[in-house]
């Protein structure tokens, strides 16, 4: 306890290493910090606040809002509103991005973040998390656009999470590694846990919802078969493990080695996660610890979303598995192309 290092003086002593830091970011991150905090004590008196169920509203996903994702949609906004550092947000709850009060001129920063993945889990009491990205625009000096925010998700200059848990987690990386920081409700800060986490090279959990397996497509099916019942002795003991919030799957891969996978289907033919939301900084953190990510045909980091709220399939994980995934939809592909000429 007496060389204790806390996420603020963590930020502090890497600040230090970069000439011409102005402080802006630490602020910015600290702020963000300071908002998950606020959200896991909301989260935790949930059954004894009324804040559990719906509040009878649909976002612009068209789906159903709970009474946290209000709260914890308001809460980043209003901690967001006042740093004259972030000149606009974009939330996955709310249909436009939002210029800030204080930085909409000036601010460097853009932020993007789904307030609270897993809504609806919320009223079963199973682990539940906020997803972040931030970026920085080109040119100050005006109003940000949505176009300042429509980039690759390679120019992300800071991802990660927070996991509402038996523990709180807040994981983050800047893109020269990612580190881990457990919420320590006696102090009420969040203190270095996981330094320098990587992604084990192993295939400890398959995440993907094979309810859905009538949907899949045959190169799907086919990768899943290959984890789950091939004979291959890197996936002996291999375990199905789908939570249904993104970000615990994918925290739980990250910690123990797997591969998360929500692929496009005949039912969702653009794929079914955010882009900016979720695909983006969850790819960022997977990749800086070691993993890959894609959607089958892309580097997912490589994609522009053309909308706020465009879709992707989304695989990711270890690197061997994520690119077997995509040697497999490689071949469907290219077999279906050969098979529509022979057709023509």
């Amino acid at each position: 306890m007496s060389d204790i290092m806390t996420l603020s003086r963590y930020i502090l002593q890497r600040k230090r290493n970069y000439d011409g830091a102005t402080g802006d970011f630490t602020i910015l991150l600290t702020h963000l910090a300071l908002a998950m905090k606020v959200v896991a004590r909301q989260v935790a008196k949930a059954g004894l606040l009324d804040v559990l169920g719906k509040t009878g509203d649909h976002n612009v996903q068209g789906e159903q809002v709970t009474k946290l994702d209000v709260i914890a949609n308001e809460l980043l906004i209003s901690l967001l509103n006042d740093l004259p550092m972030v000149c606009a947000i974009a939330s996955e709850e709310t249909d436009e991005m939002c210029l800030t009060h204080a930085g909409r001129l000036s601010g460097r920063y853009l932020v993007c973040f789904d307030p609270l993945d897993g809504s609806s889990n919320i009223d079963v009491n199973v682990t539940i998390g906020t997803i972040f990205s931030i970026r920085k625009r080109a040119e100050v000096g005006c109003e940000a656009t949505p176009e300042d925010f429509l980039k690759p998700g390679s120019e992300q200059v800071c991802a990660g999470y927070a996991v509402y848990g038996s523990s709180t987690m807040f994981v983050y990386t800047t893109g020269d590694g990612v580190d881990g920081f457990t919420l320590d409700p006696g102090v009420g800060e969040f203190v270095l846990s996981h330094p320098d986490m990587r992604i084990p090279d192993k295939v400890t959990c398959l995440s993907v919802n094979s309810t859905n397996r009538k949907n899949w497509y045959p190169e799907t099916c086919a990768f899943v078969d290959h984890i789950s019942s091939g004979s291959d002795p890197r996936y002996k003991s291999t375990s199905s493990r789908y939570v249904g919030t993104l970000v615990a799957d994918v925290h739980r891969n990250l910690l123990v080695g797997g591969v998360f996978c929500y692929p496009d289907d005949r039912k969702s033919r653009r794929g079914k996660l955010r882009i900016l939301y979720e695909a983006h900084p969850l790819a960022f953190v997977v990749e800086q610890a070691g993993g890959s990510a894609t959607d089958g045909n892309r580097r997912i980091l490589d994609i522009v979303p053309d909308d706020l709220h465009a879709r992707v399939p989304l695989i990711l994980g270890n690197t061997r598995e994520v690119e077997l995934y995509g040697e497999m939809w490689q071949r469907a592909h290219v077999a279906e192309a050969e098979n529509a000429d022979a057709r023509a």
